[in-house]
């Protein structure tokens, strides 16, 4: 059987052989108008083959690094020779200077579009988008390559930016074993494929049971296997015409939601046959942090680990020093700063979030004080503060005993849960002199979260629509100014799969201990 070409330099790359024979013919440019263009053209393709050469394990398995990600650059990163980028250009990924990628919004304008109250039998499928993660030891070093070759996750200066696959094999290949450990230290791969399976599976019977709703879940990871591509090809072979596309994310972020529906607009524009408005009926759930059926569960979990502090450690926490006695800190992931000033919504929608929850848990006059800090920042760049490795010892310096932390922008246990706050920031915590440690658990199946989701998806099938195009504008937009984008280097590699926080944690912790 003839196969097809490869579509990438690194798809030939990474084939059985390397030989010269394997890389795509180059056309030489015949105009001077497209020189530049093609210089850059080149050191992609090159890039990635001297990227490829320096795999160290050729076994198929390895081979996900291509099959896995595509390593064609963005609209936004070939074009970077010919003009400057806006913010928002840079944020959501998208060249907005270009028609053909942006769909007919869908809505009552396009009187050629379908909605749901037009299809007699509509066939719902609901796409739920998450991280993903290495299921073994051995798919770490794949999975962070998947990672930094996206530009949403490492923001090289625009002249860099076709050196791109090659910085993300560097990377990977130096943080894998350390990753690789972390890993390790929680069974060796991550949860987060089983949680998120449940989740749907639950959800499904939710709508079922409690509006009739015949649905089907899709999973698609963003940087591991099932990736999204893969279910966009299901959703078309089980003929979905009604698709409920749904971010793992409570809070929206350039470097998450973003991240993930820019996958989704570029293979809906690229294949407008399949998924325009006149074949499929698409709606997205873009953030949902403000729902109550969310925040009552969040609010449970914190208040059942509240309600676990004995009497004794009650006292132990009330002093004149510190007359309240119980504390919660709200760790949530970080961000770079710079995304915040470029529209990014997440800052505001966590503060928003935490207050919500916060109104249904006691007050500090009823002995709760609540925080809120951020985790797993990475790189030379200032990051949302304040940072949780510098509140924890500051809560204990401040005579704080009993703490529960609540992993605020996570809805299941992952490397960040499982290894960065119970193990990591533990440590930090009791070398601080927090003496009586709680964690209340990702949200994963609790039952309110779950009746949530199902209520979150019977609300989108009978609300006005909202595109992918439309929902990565709304979020990162806000009340932006359409400023020139910095040349500097951002890494937002985002704690993501255990590579964002720092390795020394419990190192610095010691150093200050002893200092005290």
């Amino acid at each position: 059987q003839n196969r097809p070409e490869p579509t990438t330099f690194l798809h030939a790359a990474t084939s059985s052989q390397h030989n010269i024979s394997q890389i795509p013919a180059i056309p030489l440019p015949t105009s001077r108008s497209i020189i530049s263009q093609f210089v850059v053209n080149m050191i992609i393709r090159w890039s990635a083959f001297l990227a490829s050469l320096l795999f160290i394990d050729t076994s198929p398995s390895c081979r996900h690094y291509a099959s896995g990600f595509s390593l064609q650059p963005s609209k936004v990163v070939v074009g970077v020779t010919s003009q400057s980028r806006t913010k928002l250009e840079v944020a959501t990924g998208l060249d907005f200077g270009n028609d053909s990628i942006l769909p007919t919004p869908w809505g009552e304008s396009n009187t050629d579009s379908i909605s749901l109250a037009d299809m007699e039998d509509p066939k719902v499928g609901v796409l739920l988008l998450n991280l993903g993660g290495p299921e073994t030891g051995k798919d770490v070093e794949g999975f962070l390559y998947n990672l930094f070759a996206d530009p949403d996750i490492i923001r090289l200066p625009p002249l860099l930016s076709p050196l791109q696959s090659l910085v993300a094999l560097l990377i990977s290949k130096r943080r894998a074993p350390k990753s690789r450990e972390a890993y390790d230290s929680i069974g060796g791969g991550s949860p987060i494929l089983q949680y998120t399976r449940a989740q749907g599976d639950l959800m499904v019977k939710s709508l079922k049971d409690r509006y009739g709703i015949e649905a089907k879940t899709y999973i698609g990871m963003r940087y591991w296997y099932p990736f999204t591509e893969e279910a966009l090809d299901q959703i078309q072979e089980d003929g979905i015409n009604a698709l409920v596309i749904l971010p793992l994310y409570p809070q929206f972020s350039i470097s998450t939601s973003g991240s993930s529906l820019r996958v989704l607009q570029e293979e809906f524009a690229k294949k407008s046959d399949l998924y325009g408005p006149q074949k499929m009926f698409h709606t997205v759930i873009p953030s949902w942090y403000d729902r109550p059926g969310y925040v009552k569960s969040v609010a449970n979990l914190i208040q059942k680990e509240l309600d676990s502090f004995t009497p004794e450690e009650i006292q132990e926490g009330t002093s004149d020093t510190q007359p309240i006695p119980k504390h919660i800190l709200f760790s949530a992931h970080g961000v770079p700063a710079s995304y915040i000033e470029a529209g990014d919504p997440y800052k505001a929608q966590i503060i928003d979030c935490v207050e919500r929850i916060k109104a249904l848990l006691p007050t500090e006059d009823e002995g709760v004080k609540v925080h809120l800090s951020f985790q797993s920042r990475v790189g030379p760049v200032e990051w949302l503060r304040p940072y949780t490795d510098d509140v924890l010892p500051s809560l204990g310096e401040q005579g704080v005993k009993n703490l529960v932390v609540c992993p605020i922008s996570f809805v299941s246990e992952h490397i960040e849960t499982l290894e960065e706050i119970d193990i990591e920031y533990r440590e930090l915590a009791l070398e601080s002199g927090i003496t009586n440690w709680r964690r209340s658990p990702a949200l994963n199946t609790d039952t309110t979260f779950i009746d949530d989701m199902a209520d979150m998806v019977a609300d989108a099938l009978n609300e006005p629509s909202q595109s992918v195009t439309e929902a990565c504008v709304a979020n990162n937009v806000g009340n932006l100014e359409l400023e020139f984008a910095s040349e500097e280097m951002e890494i937002n590699s985002a704690g993501v799969g255990g590579v964002g926080f720092d390795d020394d944690l419990a190192g610095r912790a010691r150093r200050k201990t002893s200092k005290r």
